[in-house]
């Protein structure tokens, strides 16, 4: 019996110990709520959350808001378009509300820029649309019900925008012209429409196939040279263009020569023209790198886009870039300026859209960079980077007369498309 009492007194502690903890955790619900009863409401502790409640830092809830930096509006009688310029993509809600009745397209964790909270006061807005930012962390767009027969919205890439189409409503324009611009199209159908009637009666493009002559420009590992590409792709987008009723087509180069930098900014502007389109093809250190790339003028917002320009212009990198305080002396207006930006749009997405299917394409964008030709020609104005002659595939590629038949036409379909939805002001 004395052998067996340390046994017996151990084994009622342990019943007496899971007694209490059975008596704890039935009774600490109604503790608590006893507990709380006697805090007054403004001074009652935060309840204990959960691992499960808890926000990790870096999620969406816990982002800064979505920051709209500009926004454009483009006419014609098919349609009013609203092009919003974000730094990210936003999330996008859309609800009707009636008294009174309309749309409304809202961005909720988003907030106006300075210059653009401008704009929706200033009367650059035109109707039908309203915008307005209700709270410091949310954007609405409204449009009344009755001024519209159709809308549609939809965010593009590269840059990141949200595109709100209206068409009015009296328009009969088939749905499909409301397709976003990122739809692939079929050569033989381009989504051209006939250009409105302006003072000279013509649409004056310019086609600039980068370097020539003594300039061969970038080189690929089986010597391709980038004169040559550019001069073939130049050929061929000519020639579609010409087809194009109301529409004059004039190269830098027509052959193999060389033409200084600024000569061809001077012969795109004293030709009037209201389109400019260098030709160029890319290179890279690493060989590894490829796909295309559109850019329009602007300060270089990285490294690479600086290194690009200055091999392009044939300057150092110390006297490529240019501050924003030369902007006032150019040539260059806001005007010119997002024009050229939506005509990069257009011809960027018509090469994914055209060419990612026979190709693999890598789609580096549409980028600003302060190229010469850009910044001193005075219309609307693109260079485009088609392929890096660096790497051995593309540079394969970039020998064979389909794959350069494919990049005019997809830049061709991108023209077109930009004509299609604007129109082209009357120099």
């Amino acid at each position: 019996m004395q052998a067996r009492n340390p046994w017996l007194r151990s084994i009622k502690l342990l019943a007496f110990l899971t007694f209490v903890a059975i008596f704890f955790v039935a009774t600490y619900g109604i503790l608590v709520q006893a507990a709380w009863a006697w805090f007054p409401d403004d001074r009652r502790p935060l309840p204990i959350r959960t691992s499960k409640d808890n926000r990790v830092k870096g999620t969406p809830a816990a982002l800064a808001p979505v920051t709209i930096r500009n926004f454009r509006v483009m006419t014609s009688p098919e349609r009013t378009r609203l092009v919003l310029d974000l730094d990210r993509h936003p999330a996008v809600i859309e609800e009707r509300t009636a008294n009174p009745n309309r749309v409304v397209i809202a961005l909720p964790n988003a907030s106006l820029s300075r210059s653009a909270k401008a704009k929706t006061t200033d009367g650059t807005i035109p109707s039908p649309f309203k915008i307005t930012q209700p709270s410091p962390r949310a954007v609405a767009v409204s449009l009344p019900t009755t001024s519209f027969q159709t809308y549609k919205h939809f965010t593009l890439s590269h840059p990141p925008r949200l595109v709100i189409d209206v068409t009015p409503p009296t328009s009969q324009v088939s749905p499909q012209v409301l397709v976003p611009d990122e739809a692939p199209q079929q050569p033989a159908a381009p989504a051209f429409q006939p250009i409105q009637p302006r003072a000279k009666g013509y649409t004056t493009i310019v086609i600039d196939p980068g370097h020539g002559g003594k300039d061969p420009g970038a080189r690929g590992v089986r010597k391709t040279e980038e004169k040559d590409i550019t001069l073939k792709v130049g050929l061929q987008l000519r020639e579609l263009l010409r087809k194009q009723s109301g529409v004059r087509v004039l190269m830098t180069r027509d052959r193999d020569v060389f033409i200084e930098l600024g000569d061809r900014a001077k012969f795109a502007n004293s030709h009037e023209a209201d389109l400019f389109v260098s030709i160029h093809v890319n290179s890279h250190p690493s060989r590894a790198v490829k796909g295309i790339e559109i850019y329009h003028f602007g300060e270089a917002k990285d490294q690479r886009a600086l290194e690009v320009a200055a091999r392009e212009n044939g300057t150092p990198m110390s006297n490529t870039g240019i501050g924003w305080e030369y902007l006032l002396a150019d040539l260059l207006t806001a005007k010119k300026i997002e024009a050229s930006l939506e005509l990069a749009w257009n011809a960027k997405e018509a090469m994914v859209s055209q060419m990612n299917g026979p190709y693999e394409v890598n789609d580096h964008g549409v980028k600003t960079a302060p190229f010469y030709v850009l910044r001193f020609t005075s219309m609307p104005s693109i260079l485009a980077e088609i392929a890096y002659i660096s790497n051995p595939d593309e540079e394969d590629l970039l020998r064979k007369p389909t794959f350069v038949q494919d990049v005019a036409r997809s830049l061709y379909q991108g023209i077109v498309s930009f004509l299609a939805n604007n129109r082209v002001a009357t120099r």
